[in-house]
């Protein structure tokens, strides 16, 4: 028996790094009658045989898992968000930091193509950067020359796994194959009927990075709150959860309960408002989802 690390699968097959060598090898099928489907970062249990393949026996437990991109064990998530073409949206960023952030995965932003804003549009920039900072997010502004920039965004991946996540478009593609140049991923063009860039990668796979491993994916395609029940919302929010002790109401969901420290905060903008407008959105999409059976 051996132990390692899952970084590829493709077509059935799930490639285990053990040390410098990768095994090709197929799940038992005592996984899909329980129906586990071995993922991308899943540490395992394997049988090899010496033409480097083998039997998957046992899966480790998940610290987390993704469902789209199918991954687990992931350290943290980088959102990227473009500064333009698709224009900069808090509303997207703030779902995929509520997403990430319920996953308990550490979130950290990169707004790209900052190079292509000038004047106002700038400093409004860099005003949400400031927001974000506060809340306690880490925030790197990047310009759209990547691999002038990549040595000082390397710390980032070093012994992490790491997920990327943003709309179609950002740069997704572009980074990685500046952060790793053997990648030559293909790029997707900005699609401008739809505003968002064609996907161009198929299968999920962990790529060494600066030290660490990145998820080759999509990254995220399903961006609902389907598993966030709406108790839980506000801990997605850091500002929020850090003032939920001091509601008077315990369990107070900061919506219409009276003497409540969040609403207080936004009102004398310790709280942004258009983080609580945000929540209050997201807050309504939960409570109105349809059942799930």
């Amino acid at each position: 028996m051996a132990e390692g690390r899952i970084i590829k699968a493709l077509s059935g097959f799930y490639y285990v790094q053990a040390g410098e060598s990768v095994f090709q090898c197929r799940g038992r099928g005592v996984f899909r009658n329980k129906k586990i489907t071995p993922l991308v970062g899943d540490f395992v249990t394997f049988e090899p045989n010496e033409h480097n393949e083998g039997y998957i026996t046992d899966i480790k437990q998940r610290e987390n898992e993704l469902v789209r991109p199918p991954i687990a064990n992931i350290n943290q998530a980088i959102i990227l968000s473009s500064a333009k073409e698709p224009d900069f949206s808090t509303t997207l960023l703030d779902r995929f930091l509520v997403l990430i952030e319920a996953k308990g995965i550490r979130p950290v932003i990169f707004i790209t193509k900052i190079d292509t804003v000038k004047g106002e549009s700038s400093a409004k920039i860099e005003e949400f950067k400031k927001d974000y900072n506060n809340i306690g997010y880490e925030v790197e502004m990047v310009s759209s020359k990547y691999p002038e920039e990549i040595p000082e965004l390397g710390h980032y991946f070093r012994d992490k796994v790491t997920v990327f996540a943003g709309q179609s478009g950002v740069g997704k593609s572009s980074l990685l194959n500046a952060l790793n140049p053997s990648l030559t991923l293909k790029t997707g063009e900005i699609s401008s009927s739809l505003g968002r860039g064609k996907h161009t990668t198929r299968h999920v796979e962990l790529i060494e990075v600066h030290g660490g491993l990145v998820a080759d994916t999509p990254g995220f395609s399903s961006l609902d709150f389907g598993e966030i029940e709406l108790e839980r919302l506000s801990a997605c929010f850091p500002e929020m959860r850090e003032l939920q002790d001091q509601c008077k109401f315990r369990g107070c969901l900061h919506h219409k309960e009276p003497k409540c420290a969040v609403k207080n905060a936004v009102e004398i903008g310790k709280v942004p408002l258009y983080r609580y407008e945000h929540y209050l959105r997201f807050f309504e999409e939960i409570k109105t989802r349809k059942p799930r059976y």
